[in-house]
């Protein structure tokens, strides 16, 4: 008996690239599968000048596909996971979270020395107000210009000379094969703080039925999470959720198993930029604990940190964004 399986994605050369993995990914652990990758064009893909804050948010990369999943056109829709709200609507379930790509920023310049070989007043590209804000942080002086589009459209801007550097995803520039295409420094976490989820991939259904309609392919898709990768989301979508941040807020948050301790680090700036807090927790944790779409005690520990940097501010930082 033969089964289908319609995987549901972005058209961008990233977002296929990332449907593709995942197609594969299932395929060699159901042989047989007959599957099929729809694109489905979103409204965050057809309005490519204005910023996300001005036309509604990152929300608009999933709503088209969250369409397609309730009207039974896709099985199952692949997302960058810092794509996703920090809840989902409860007609939809995180049914997989794949082991995540590297989580990190990447500095790309036309010429070599990282943030230390811009001259002064140098143009950065970047229409993400965390990133906007976290450079400018180590490098006041930079000039730092709207940029949106796909990652080739970005990285032809930069060789064509509009921008001295850009900013970009290294989990994207690896998945796309252009990591070494550029000169490129990978920047820090701890110093220049990525969004929460980065670098993991998210991959929704329907909130009720099995995938496709078939045991099989429910098992099939569920095996492809990565007890690190829950982990680490859990702990980051809670603690955005707690604070009250939305996907446009500048806020960076990176958690990591270290050993027998998940640590969690995040650092938040007011709308203007001139105010930022910074905080970080580290707790005993278990890897095994992370099953499938809940890691309880990850959540937690996300929820900790939240709750401590209210304490000290933080909703009032988010209220000005």
């Amino acid at each position: 008996m033969s089964f289908r399986l319609r995987i549901g994605s972005r058209p961008s050369a990233l977002a296929l690239a990332q449907a593709h993995l995942i197609k594969h990914q299932i395929e060699a652990r159901l042989p047989g599968l007959v599957t099929e990758i729809v694109a489905v064009s979103t409204s965050g893909d057809k309005m490519t000048t204005a910023s996300l804050a001005q036309i509604g948010g990152k929300g608009l990369f999933i709503r088209e596909l969250e369409a397609a999943l309730a009207a039974g056109q896709i099985d199952i829709a692949v997302h960058s996971m810092k794509d996703l709200p920090a809840v989902l609507p409860g007609e939809f379930r995180l049914a997989a979270v794949p082991e995540r790509e590297n989580p990190r920023d990447a500095l790309i310049t036309r010429t070599a020395g990282g943030w230390n070989g811009l001259a002064r007043g140098a143009r950065l590209g970047t229409s993400s107000a965390r990133r906007r804000l976290e450079a400018l942080r180590l490098r006041s002086d930079l000039k730092v210009i709207p940029l949106r589009g796909n990652v080739d459209t970005r990285l032809a801007r930069l060789a064509a000379g509009d921008f001295d550097a850009i900013v970009l995803a290294v989990a994207g520039l690896r998945r796309l094969g252009k990591l070494g295409d550029t000169e490129c420094v990978e920047l820090d976490e701890r110093e220049f703080v990525p969004s929460g989820g980065q670098g993991a991939l998210a991959i929704e259904a329907r909130g009720t039925g099995l995938i496709g309609g078939v045991q099989e392919i429910e098992t099939v898709v569920v095996s492809l999470n990565d007890a690190r990768a829950i982990a680490e989301v859990t702990a980051e979508r809670a603690f955005l959720d707690t604070i009250g941040a939305s996907c446009v807020s500048p806020v960076g948050v990176k958690a990591s198993v270290d050993g027998a301790a998940l640590k969690l680090h995040a650092l938040l700036f007011s709308g203007d930029g001139t105010r930022n807090l910074a905080d970080k927790i580290a707790a005993a944790y278990r890897i095994e604990d992370a099953c499938a779409g809940l890691a309880p005690a990850a959540a937690a520990i996300g929820v900790a940190l939240g709750h401590r940097m209210i304490d000290r501010g933080a909703r009032v930082l988010i209220a000005s964004t």
